[in-house]
């Protein structure tokens, strides 16, 4: 296991900054989900890590080592991709021990490793397959025990999941953070899905335009928001948002509509903001605000409601079974406690 330190990290294509001086901490051991829309940079900075990709500036550590120039074979790290990259000629066996054999390790001691990954993995009974007669989730494992059993100080995954059906995707996630229960490698994990960051990550970094919006714990990122950008980017459904004024009672939004708040900023009267709220934290309420309805999304435990207040589209969550059509108006209260607010210039969080 070694820490991760990437310090003032910038890459380039030509004209384009790509990544704009990133700096994140992976302590040793710690599994560190990068997380952001296509585009963020957060791919480009795993493979930076990797050594996949020059770096334009900033340095890189993998322990106490400074590894800017250091070959991606000989950085210590094991790397699992999207398209799994199994060879297609090769047993299950021969994929997992091609590194070791690479490496000249003994036969006895790859023959050891192999047989001791697929144990963890399930995989003890399809070593002399081929990755054609391998499922989706097979060949994923497969790629993580290739990554296995090299034993590496650092474990990259870049969107390993994307290619798997959505009921796969939880068990893998599942696995894939037991697996670092059980290792306790340092592991660095890219997504572009905000649920897997959130059920898996020890800490989160959320990117945006080649720019960390913020580091944090997950229920730190969920639950106090930097911006507006990881406001609306972690949660689903999304975060609701209003645009109005400060008042002493709360955030005015139209003339017949002041949104409550629990506290807000010192000497803020007037001020323009933006007040969020997430879907679960407004509720149907008969002397609420008036919401007209415009979809109904029933998922079975809950339903989702979207529709317009005051011109703004919102969505509830609903954990009660409701007989709500589209085109009808319903009442709805929000939880002052649960509300957040934004500057509208900067969209940065404004505390209390």
């Amino acid at each position: 296991m070694a820490s991760v330190d990437i310090v003032d990290v910038r890459k380039d294509f030509g004209a384009v900054r790509a990544l704009q001086g990133v700096s994140v901490q992976v302590r040793s051991g710690e599994f560190v989900v990068l997380v952001g829309p296509s585009g963020c940079g957060k791919s480009t900075l795993l493979r930076m890590i990797a050594g996949l990709e020059k770096i334009s500036g900033g340095e890189i550590f993998i322990g106490d080592r400074l590894v800017n120039a250091v070959p991606a074979k000989e950085r210590d790290i094991a790397m699992v991709f999207q398209s799994y990259a199994l060879y297609p000629h090769m047993t299950v066996f021969e994929n997992m021990s091609f590194s070791l054999k690479l490496k000249g390790v003994a036969k006895a001691e790859m023959d050891k490793r192999v047989r001791e990954a697929a144990a963890i993995l399930g995989l003890e009974n399809l070593l002399l397959r081929r990755p054609r007669e391998l499922s989706g989730g097979q060949r994923q494992r497969v790629a993580m025990g290739r990554a296995i059993v090299r034993d590496p100080q650092v474990f990259l995954f870049d969107e390993p999941l994307s290619n798997l059906d959505a009921k796969l995707r939880v068990t893998m996630r599942a696995e894939i953070k037991s697996l670092h229960q059980r290792l306790k490698t340092t592991t660095i994990y890219v997504t572009h899905d905000q649920f897997e960051a959130m059920t898996m990550a020890d800490k989160i970094v959320a990117m945006h335009n080649g720019v960390v919006e913020q580091v944090g714990a997950p229920l730190d990122l969920y639950d106090r928001p930097a911006n507006l950008f990881v406001a609306g980017f972690i949660g689903s459904p999304t975060m609701n948002f209003f645009r109005g004024t400060l008042e002493s009672g709360g955030t005015r939004i139209s003339s017949d509509l002041l949104l409550p708040l629990s506290a807000a900023p010192a000497a803020s009267e007037d001020r323009i903001v933006v007040y969020g709220i997430r879907p679960e934290h407004m509720r149907l309420q008969a002397d609420g605000v008036p919401m007209e309805v415009e979809l109904v999304e029933p998922t079975g435990a809950e339903a989702q409601l979207t529709g317009t207040i005051a011109g703004h589209q919102v969505v509830l969550l609903v954990r009660d079974r409701v007989n709500v059509r589209p085109g009808e108006v319903v009442r709805v209260g929000f939880d002052p406690q649960a509300a957040h607010l934004f500057d509208e210039k900067t969209g940065l969080r404004l505390a209390a």
